[in-house]
């Protein structure tokens, strides 16, 4: 028999006990477990999860239709008799995901582990609406494709994720702040039509969440929390093992809650918005007031050899020992840190993962927000918490997109 450890048994079982009842989260409960292993038989899966061998066959058998896993060659032996293994089916189709940001595009092709083989990034401004820049992503996709020598029929679908609130189940946009003239454009109808396959729309932070579940430092935690601080901050929910999105599909949107007794106005038009004060934007703007008042000069030759500031100009200048671009990192991330307090009081998860290009800034940022969740959360709560940065960086979208993809074609087929 395969060496699975007992460790990777109980985990299993325990994912399994946890997820709601319902023969379509076993199929994934059963895809992950054979994506993640080396073969195993259905004798095996069997034991791991707790269920009969006809039951687990039922599962397995619309895996192999949907062309996701294929009996392997190679056999095991169990209980006297060989048994063949089951094996994830990389390459029977592939995903087209797209991870859009407000300035920024990442599209790839992934095969059916979420495993990019190709990805090509560009600047954008989604402010230039849809049609241009979706024109564009189906553009820069079919280059892919070609690329790859690879037909659109192979295709088994396409995710995307979006910088603006997305009603989930229709794939819509609805009232995006930073994305004019998207509210209530048909993007979900759109990418079917140019590609003739299944397409599924989430907002940035969830599939980024998604992605950290599928392959990053959140696979196997039951309970965790993602936070993306970009132009924007937001939050994605990992509750019991399954995202979180709420009865509309706009849970997780932490970038507007207030910060007491702080007057800045946001783009929303309330004042003290989380985002007005430690997004990016907002951490550029405080750089050039920073400039403006002749107290730093590191970022003022900075301003004047790029032209703006960014955060990463700030971690840049930060690094070198400038004073007051380390009092702008240290007060964000104790922003973000009161926030998330709240959070992990009401949530209590295990792990917070901190994403997005803000992340970037490093150490410092991270030690800010941990020393405001510690300062302002319950010893209960916080006693077995890990409060980490994202290791997928700019993957996570990618990965979540296609990761997304993957979940609802198993959802979807098994309730048809």
């Amino acid at each position: 028999m395969r060496d699975y450890s007992k460790e990777q048994r109980h985990l299993a079982i325990e994912q399994t006990k946890n997820m709601p009842v319902g023969i379509n989260n076993t199929s994934i409960q059963i895809f992950n477990i054979i994506r993640n292993s080396n073969g195993i038989s259905r004798a095996e899966l069997a034991r791991v999860i707790g269920m009969s061998k006809s039951t687990i066959s039922q599962h397995v058998n619309v895996l192999i239709d949907l062309g996701f896993i294929v009996e392997s060659d190679e056999t095991q032996f169990s209980g006297g008799r060989k048994a063949q293994l089951l094996k994830l089916h990389k390459t029977s189709g592939y995903v087209l995901a797209i991870d859009l940001g407000a300035t920024s595009l990442n599209i790839s092709i992934c095969n059916l582990n979420a495993e990019p083989l190709i990805i090509e990034s560009e600047d954008t401004n989604v402010a230039d609406g849809p049609e241009i820049v979706l024109n564009r992503i189906v553009d820069v996709s079919r280059n892919l494709l070609n690329k790859l020598d690879l037909s659109s029929s192979l295709l088994k679908g396409v995710g995307i994720g979006l910088p603006g609130p997305v009603e989930f189940s229709s794939g819509i946009p609805v009232a995006p702040p930073i994305m004019p003239g998207w509210d209530q454009y048909p993007v979900r109808g759109f990418l079917e039509k140019e590609f003739g396959c299944p397409a599924y729309v989430d907002n940035d932070v969830n599939i980024m969440t998604l992605g950290e579940q599928w392959a990053g430092i959140g696979k196997d935690v039951q309970n965790f929390i993602f936070i993306k601080v970009g132009t924007g901050i937001g939050s994605g929910i990992v509750c019991q093992g399954n995202l979180y999105r709420g009865s509309m599909g706009c849970a997780g949107d932490i970038g507007h809650i207030g910060i007491d007794g702080l007057e800045t106005v946001c783009s929303c038009g309330n004042k003290g918005c989380l985002e007005s004060l430690a997004g990016g934007k907002a951490i550029s703007m405080r750089a050039i007031e920073q400039v403006r008042k002749n107290k730093s000069q590191v970022l003022a030759d900075l301003l004047a050899k790029q032209g703006s500031l960014s955060a990463k100009e700030v971690g840049l200048a930060a690094s070198m020992g400038d004073a007051a671009s380390v009092e702008i990192i240290k007060e964000s991330g104790k922003f973000i840190g009161q926030v998330l307090a709240k959070l992990i009081n009401f949530f209590n998860p295990s792990l917070v993962v901190i994403g997005g290009g803000v992340a970037n800034l490093g150490d410092l940022f991270l030690a800010s927000i941990r020393g405001a969740v510690y300062n302002r959360s319950l010893p209960l709560a916080t006693r077995n918490l890990s409060i980490e940065r994202s290791v997928l960086n700019e993957q996570a979208g990618i990965i979540g997109a296609a990761a997304m993809v993957l979940d609802k074609l198993f959802l979807e087929h098994m309730c048809s």
